[in-house]
Order: C-alpha cells, then structure tokens, then sequence
C-alpha cells in the first residue's frame, strides 16, 4: 500500500479543495450517496470549505468548493443544508471532516426509527449504537441545525429518519470512512431483523466495542485507499 497522509489544518487551500474532492467523489462512486448531499473539512477556528453543489460523484477534477464562515450566513450558492456543518463546527473543535449524505439500508432503518446495533466490527464504532434524528424534513433553518448538532454530541454519526445521515470525523477522510462503516452496520442490521429472531445478546458490550472501534493498524488510511481508488486526483 502506497503511504497515505490524511490532510491537516493549515495546509494550502488547493490540498484541502483536493481532499473535498476525492471525498466527494468517494461517496459517489461507492453507492454512498447519489445527486443529494455534501461533505467539507474545516480551514481553521473560523471557517471551512464545502464541495461543489453538485451531484458529489460527479464533481470534476479541479472543481472548487467554497469556503464557509463557521459562524454567520452562507455564502451564495451554498446548499441550505451546509448550516449543520456549521453547527457541528461549533461545537466540536474534534471534528475536521464532515459527510452529509443518504445510505440506503441507514435510511431504510431509520424509518422503523432504528440505528445500527454494535453487532460487528463495523457497528462498533458507533456504540450503543447511532443517534437518530427523528424529523424527517429537510433542515433549512439554523436553530434546527442546531438541534441536530446537540442531538449528535459528541458521538460519529447521526442518522435522520428518512433523510440520511451525517457522519463527523478528524478529517474529511475519516468521516467518509465512518459513512461506510455506518451503512455496513445498518446492512447487517436489517440482515439480522429479517431473519425475525435477533439475539440481543450478540451486540457487543460496551468494553467490545472500544476494542474493536480502533482507527490504529491503517484501518482508515485502507478503507481511504479502497474508496478512492483511481480517483483521478491520486497522488
């Protein structure tokens, strides 16, 4: 495996523009999201940059993203729902990448008003289990991002019943990884309640989970690698 670095805060501009990018199109091309949704990665204290308003699997090489104030009105163009990133922003000095987007199984979950359970590797991460947004409209004013962002505290994924779902990380990378760890759960999930006799007793313990929910050994840095291959920004 080539070695991959996850960007910073302080790089130049274009880094991040690229990394938006690559997320972006990640996302896309992995049937993670189709012509809705949006990802960005945090500037600095004040500010952070979000993609194209564009269907994110076809946002073309080179396409800049805008750079959004943390605190204030959105700029032109931005899409109404990139308030909850500013939001979460606010409140989470952890959080560097934000992915907004729809995952199928997450969402299908979502309307029995379910999240995943800590049932595998990939459920682990998110134990007990995700926080669910139960509102199903779109969120287009800045005290209901708000709400949101206090619903998600300082866990790494909230799903919305019915709207997809948002997954944060320490950089835009990692929040792309836990939007695929958070659909493998949610598959595994309706696996499990299909077959109409699901063992609570198989989901894992709290001491489980913290395990095996490790980012150690390039787990995310392979799971970046798997879904941004031949992305044509490689470096």
């Amino acid at each position: 495996m080539a070695d991959i670095v996850f960007g910073k805060l302080g790089e130049p501009l274009e880094a991040t523009q690229r990394r938006v990018r690559m997320a972006a199109r990640a996302l896309g091309r992995n049937d993670l999201g189709h012509a809705f949704g949006h990802v960005s990665a945090r500037i600095d204290d004040k500010s952070f940059l979000a993609c194209a308003p564009r269907p994110m699997g076809l946002i073309a090489k080179g396409e800049a993203g805008t750079v959004v104030p943390i605190e204030g009105p959105l700029p032109a163009g931005v899409l109404g729902e990139v308030r909850i990133h500013q939001q979460i922003y606010k409140r989470r000095s952890d959080v560097n990448g934000i992915c907004r987007t729809f995952l199928k199984h997450a969402m299908a979950l979502s309307t029995l008003r379910r999240t995943a359970q800590p049932r595998d590797g990939f459920g682990s991460y998110f134990a007990p289990g995700p926080k669910l947004w139960d509102d199903p409209t779109l969120l287009r004013n800045d005290e209901a991002a708000a709400k949101l962002a206090d619903t998600l505290e300082g866990a790494r994924a909230i799903v919305m019943r019915g709207n997809g779902a948002v997954t944060v990380g320490a950089t835009v990378e990692e929040a792309i990884c836990m939007a695929f760890f958070l659909e493998e759960a949610s598959r595994t999930e309706i696996h499990v309640l299909a077959i109409n006799r699901p063992n609570e007793e198989a989901i894992m313990s709290a001491e489980q989970a913290a395990a095996r929910g490790v980012t150690t050994g390039n787990i995310l840095e392979r799971m970046w690698e798997y879904l941004t291959r031949d992305d044509p920004e490689h470096q």
